[in-house]
């Protein structure tokens, strides 16, 4: 059987974002129903919701999902985590890298989890520095960790291609809760993510 993606909408936001950015499209001077434009504001519109899907999923439902009791206690780390985000401001995407650890404190919880934490804050309207806090909030709130560190390297296409247009800018945004406000624990987390 050949592969099929599959995708759910709701039909009745699609269709109203769709009309949306028909109007968009045709107010910029562009032919709706030239043969390349005839199916972009749809899929405009789907992909929009699929950026914007971390509105309705629950950060802490997934982490608790996967929480296990561990007497384990040293760092733990997962680094180069990929994220795409929509900036606030120009709804332009930044992109880059998360680097998470925490230190456990009598439970561990499953290492795909704190990816998925960051594609849930990620795909929502954001800008970088909330977007570092509320992971690392999350983590620290429901895992009751001895300390967590996150750090994000991400390029913002609102720098990139519009206004100052710095191509080769990143910007980095850091928050350390518990053990990893203390120098040596946070200096051990930075070297072994190579910063």
């Amino acid at each position: 059987m050949p592969y099929k993606k599959f995708e759910e909408y709701n039909i009745q936001i699609t269709d109203d974002v769709r009309e949306r950015y028909k109007n968009i499209i045709k107010d910029l001077g562009e032919d709706t129903e030239r043969d390349g434009l005839l199916k972009t504001p749809e899929r405009a519109a789907k992909a929009m919701q699929f950026l914007t899907q971390g509105y309705h999923q629950d950060p802490i439902k997934v982490l608790k999902s996967a929480m296990f009791k561990e007497s384990y206690n040293e760092m733990v780390i997962v680094k180069d985590i990929e994220l795409y985000s929509l900036c606030e401001h120009h709804l332009l995407p930044f992109f880059g890298k998360a680097h998470i650890a925490y230190i456990p404190n009598g439970h561990i919880v499953g290492l795909s989890k704190l990816p998925r934490i960051v594609d849930i804050f990620s795909r929502r309207l954001q800008v970088q520095e909330r977007l570092t806090e509320q992971i690392l909030d999350c983590i620290n709130d429901t895992l009751k960790p001895q300390g967590v560190a996150v750090v994000i390297e991400a390029s913002h296409m609102c720098m990139m291609m519009r206004g100052v247009q710095k191509q080769n800018s990143i910007t980095t945004t850091s928050g350390f809760r518990g053990q990893f406000e203390k120098i040596e624990t946070r200096n051990e987390f930075l070297k072994l993510i190579g910063k």
